[in-house]
């Protein structure tokens, strides 16, 4: 009679093993503090001494600031601001990623370069750009200097790249085999761009559309310069630069650390928005 050999069950690594495949190698953990120790050096040191700075004034300081009409006006008009050129951003930045990619024209490349302008311009030459032609003496008989308008100018304008370098790559990996065979199937060019083509680009254009906003609620450079200081159309960071000139470095930290929550507020609450729909995606 043959004798049936059974194969040995192969035996499990010890669990000891298993959480040592876990951990980090030595080059792995050495790189990880030395990350986290330039993070917390440029951004979390500076923004807990912020916190403990607006904290020092006690809940008063807040208050004083919250009830202030003065600042009241001032937050909702920056607020206001931010969400529409953010709306504007997000319609006239996925247009012009769309007009890179999928279009040819005279001068596509020069515009590309264009873009990143804001980029690289000190925001406080944006503003007295925006004012050398939209202001008293500019060229075009167009003066917005200390209105609304000129500080919507200057905030669209730091605040399009964001959109259009977020966008842009995502549209130009997108296939068209997908477009092309719901044209074959009959499918309009809007019910194309509606059901295909923007639920692709949604997440992007999320992204992109939270780091317009977080960068619109605290813009100052631009600003400065075409507002004017006119009371009325100041914006949040130009009313924390008043309070530092009053001596009041107290309410100054309150009013930073009132624009970082909206700012982490939004920035979560898009962020949210964006993983839904990469997930429906």
């Amino acid at each position: 009679m043959a004798t049936v050999t059974v194969p040995r069950a192969t035996a499990s690594p010890p669990r000891g093993d298993r959480r040592g495949a876990r951990r980090l190698t030595r080059t792995a953990g050495f790189g990880l503090g030395l990350a986290m120790t330039w993070f917390s050096l440029l951004v979390l040191i500076p923004l807990a001494a912020v916190v403990v700075k607006a904290a020092g004034g006690g809940w008063t300081t807040f208050q004083s600031v919250l009830t202030d009409p003065g600042t009241l006006v001032t937050l909702r008009f920056t607020i206001l601001t931010a969400v529409g050129v953010t709306l504007l951003n997000a319609v006239m930045g996925t247009l012009i990623a769309w007009l890179l990619v999928r279009d040819a024209f005279p001068g596509k490349r020069i515009l590309d370069l264009v873009i990143d302008i804001p980029f690289a311009m000190p925001t406080i030459v944006a503003g007295l750009v925006l004012l050398a032609l939209y202001g008293h003496e500019g060229p075009l008989g167009i003066d917005v200097s200390g209105t609304k308008l000129g500080v919507v100018l200057a905030i669209a304008f730091v605040t399009l790249p964001f959109v259009v370098r977020a966008v842009q790559p995502v549209l130009a990996s997108l296939e068209t085999d997908v477009e092309e065979a719901a044209a074959s199937l009959g499918a309009s060019r809007w019910t194309t761009l509606r059901r295909i083509i923007l639920p692709s680009l949604l997440p992007a254009i999320t992204a992109g559309a939270s780091l317009s906003f977080a960068r619109a609620i605290s813009e100052y450079g631009s600003v400065v310069l075409i507002s004017m200081n006119a009371r009325g159309v100041e914006v949040m960071s130009t009313e924390t630069y008043r309070y530092i000139e009053g001596g009041d470095t107290a309410a100054a930290a309150a009013v930073a650390v009132l624009l970082l929550v909206i700012a982490l507020v939004t920035i979560i609450v898009l962020d949210v928005l964006q993983r839904r729909a990469a997930r429906r995606g």
